[in-house]
């Protein structure tokens, strides 16, 4: 056991060794995912983000040198954001037939994820400095951040809830909207994409490419917008409470 011990602590600072695990984690998820049929409650990013929690517990390894081989994951963020483009254009011809609709779907959505979120938090007795790191919880990851961070939030709490919002998006926006019988794959993509950012879009292109497309521009627009109105609203949002 002494040994392991050991073993394991000469192995731990070496970020390769955490950047192999996060994508062994994301794999077998992946597996886990598949072999149900693709059923939304198994959602690979949510069976990865256990696994690691459990492990950096078990192993008591820190954030911050874990961090340091998942850097490097997080770094492909951009380029696969970017990557967006492709589908984008394919479906351009859709997308300009959208436009005004799509704007009105955006200022609605996006003001009801940011407002919601705090009404029901604060209601409940939740203390300002969380509902300010709640506020811009659909956003995609590097503008919540920067946007708590610029209203007074906590921009480590934010970072657990947008990924909370985007995993709980991708498990439920497929039977939810489903149930709505909404058809549309436009509708649905543009949906997912402003409530649950780059995880949900992530769902969305499993799902159908339109669908997927349309979510990559609901992520966008939304991060554009939130980054925009969370710094007007939140000084009459926290006043409420």
């Amino acid at each position: 056991m002494t040994e392991f011990t050991e073993i394991w602590t000469y192995l731990a600072r070496d970020p390769l060794l955490w950047l192999t695990l996060t994508l062994a984690a994301y794999g077998v998820g992946d597996i886990a995912f598949k072999a149900t049929g693709r059923r939304p409650l198994v959602n690979p990013v949510l069976i990865a983000v256990a696994l690691l929690a459990v492990l950096l517990r078990l192993t008591d390894t820190t954030y911050a040198t874990y961090f340091e081989g998942a850097q490097f994951v997080h770094f492909m963020l951009g380029p696969a954001t970017v990557a967006l483009a492709v589908p984008l254009h394919a479906n351009l011809r859709n997308i300009r037939a959208s436009a005004l609709p799509m704007l009105c779907a955006l200022v609605v959505g996006s003001l009801t994820a940011m407002i919601s979120g705090v009404f029901i938090a604060g209601s409940l007795g939740v203390s300002p400095d969380i509902l300010l790191s709640l506020l811009p919880k659909s956003a995609t990851a590097p503008v919540a951040l920067g946007v708590s961070d610029a209203i007074g939030g906590s921009p480590s709490l934010t970072a657990v809830l947008v990924i909370t919002t985007g995993i709980t998006g991708a498990i439920i926006c497929t039977p939810l909207l489903n149930l709505l019988q909404i058809k549309d794959w436009r509708a649905r993509g543009f949906t997912v994409g402003v409530a649950s950012h780059g995880i949900g879009t992530a769902r969305a292109f499993q799902v159908n490419e339109t669908a997927g497309a349309f979510s990559g521009i609901g992520m966008g627009l939304n991060a554009l917008l939130t980054a925009l109105l969370a710094p007007i609203i939140a000084p009459w949002l926290i006043g409420l409470y």
